[in-house]
């Protein structure tokens, strides 16, 4: 039961994770289709959880989560995201993200934000958010199943929660996307993850073409309301 609860606390869009900065793709596909709406969001959001989360993020953060205390594969992971995440809006939104839940965690006093954080601050690793999380809720006693619930969870109501303060789609809509794409979640979180057995054997996987130009475009935009 505390595992359960603990899960929905960290989930929580109140958590103060920093990511309400981001949207991720959502306002530069927005600025790309006038009538993005539900259809165009729901179209957007299965996209990203098929095609970018469920074998970059999810891998990442799976993978850290198993190896929480070795800095040389936790290194190797970061340096996959790096190379698999094209727009550079998106990387150093990645960045950005997982530098500020550490120095959240680092405040609360989880079990390995002060290691991570230290190698952070050395130049050991890049602290994408994936990574961080994997290796953060590790340490709150988190297994890995649950860690990647909460990612998941996370990415979806994130995507849901820009479009609605971008004007996209209202309230109900929103929540009727949430609905349709539940099952694209739970069926991506059911496929399993593989450890390679050597770090420089980590390979992940992102095609959403349309997202990475969306946010190539966003970078340059004149206004803005997110910083991805």
């Amino acid at each position: 039961m505390l595992a359960a609860l603990l899960a929905l606390q960290h989930a929580d869009s109140a958590f103060p994770s920093g990511s309400f900065a981001f949207s991720n793709g959502i306002e530069g596909l927005a600025a790309l289709e006038p009538n993005f709406g539900a259809d165009g969001l729901a179209r957007a959001v299965t996209a990203i959880l098929r095609h970018r989360w469920a074998r970059s993020e999810r891998v990442a953060l799976t993978l850290a989560h198993r190896a929480t205390g070795d800095f040389v594969r936790l290194a190797a992971i970061d340096e996959a995201i790096e190379a698999a995440t094209l727009a550079e809006t998106m990387r150093q939104g990645s960045r950005r993200n997982g530098a500020s839940l550490l120095v959240t965690h680092a405040r609360l006093g989880t079990p390995g934000a002060a290691e991570l954080r230290a190698a952070l601050s050395a130049g050991t690793v890049f602290g994408h958010l994936a990574m961080v999380q994997g290796v953060l809720w590790r340490g709150l006693g988190l297994d890995e199943a649950a860690a990647a619930q909460i990612s998941g969870y996370q990415t979806l109501a994130g995507l849901v929660t820009a479009a609605i303060r971008l004007g996209g789609v209202g309230a109900i809509e929103a929540q009727r996307v949430v609905g349709e794409v539940l099952p694209v979640l739970a069926e991506v979180l059911a496929e399993p993850v593989e450890t390679p057995a050597t770090p420089d054997a980590i390979r992940l996987e992102s095609f959403t073409p349309l997202v990475e130009i969306a946010a190539a475009r966003h970078a340059r935009a004149d206004l803005r309301l997110f910083a991805n």
